[in-house]
């Protein structure tokens, strides 16, 4: 590593469960971050700025200027942008040691299976049930750690299912998928700007810790936010035997 580089990340290297060989080791990391929107800019702030070596950002949606009360990787400029095209030119600036690749168009679910098995973590930042429960098969077929959160009005929701652990839940255990999406979007019901911030920071600490394999994930725990009244409360998960995703 470079001598700018070890600057750059002497503030994570002077932690003992990370140091050089665990920075060396995100630099060398890949994640896929879907949606660029309220959690997935600062997912994808956050895991740039820490140093993860790669990032593959899918996003079809366009700047619009309502979305910058809250999605902090886009600026005033970027009105009328694909937003994965905004992000990787802020995450440019922030730090060009990352290489960023985007995926501007929906993508089929071969697609999107292709983008999971290639990626080291999974981040997802959607707004949709579809897309959580396609990207939640696409993780367990191919055992990768998915990080998922969720934000609306003043109430947020994290958690982590770890597909390389046998005994972990997957989204459809806590979820269902009884045919009808109706994801609450914040265009219809609003959002608190920070909110998305609190979420999403979380969100890109889970995907750093899987990454290095230090501290303990989310794993098997939904932690849900009411910023509302600054509570926090964790409810434990179990896989559901009845699953038709996970279940053996």
């Amino acid at each position: 590593m470079q001598d700018d580089l070890l600057l750059r990340y002497s503030r994570h290297m002077m932690l003992p469960q990370i140091e050089y060989a665990g920075q060396e080791k995100l630099t060398q990391s890949h994640a896929l971050i879907i949606g660029a929107g309220g959690l997935g800019a600062p997912v994808a702030m956050y895991l740039a700025a820490a140093g993860v070596g790669q990032l593959t950002i899918c996003d079809f949606d366009q700047v619009d200027l309502s979305n910058l009360q809250r999605q902090i990787i886009h600026t005033t400029a970027a009105i009328g942008e694909n937003k994965a095209v905004s992000a990787q030119a802020t995450i440019a600036r922030l730090n060009p040691e990352v290489k960023v690749n985007i995926e501007t168009t929906r993508l089929s679910a071969e697609a999107l299976a292709a983008c999971v098995a290639s990626a080291d973590v999974v981040i997802d930042c959607s707004d949709n049930f579809a897309t959580r429960y396609l990207l939640n098969q696409c993780c367990f077929t191919h055992k990768k750690p998915l990080v998922s959160g969720a934000a609306i009005r003043f109430e947020g929701q994290l958690s982590v299912f770890d597909f390389r652990h046998a005994e972990s839940p997957c989204y459809h255990c806590l979820y269902p998928d009884v045919g009808d999406d109706q994801a609450l979007r914040c265009a219809d019901n609003g959002v608190f700007a920070p909110l998305v911030g609190m979420i999403g920071t979380a969100q890109a600490g889970e995907a750093i810790k899987i990454l290095l394999e230090i501290g303990h994930t989310m794993q098997g725990r939904l932690l849900l936010l009411d910023a509302l009244s600054a509570e926090w409360r964790t409810i434990h998960l179990k896989k559901d035997p009845q699953c038709k995703v996970c279940a053996a």
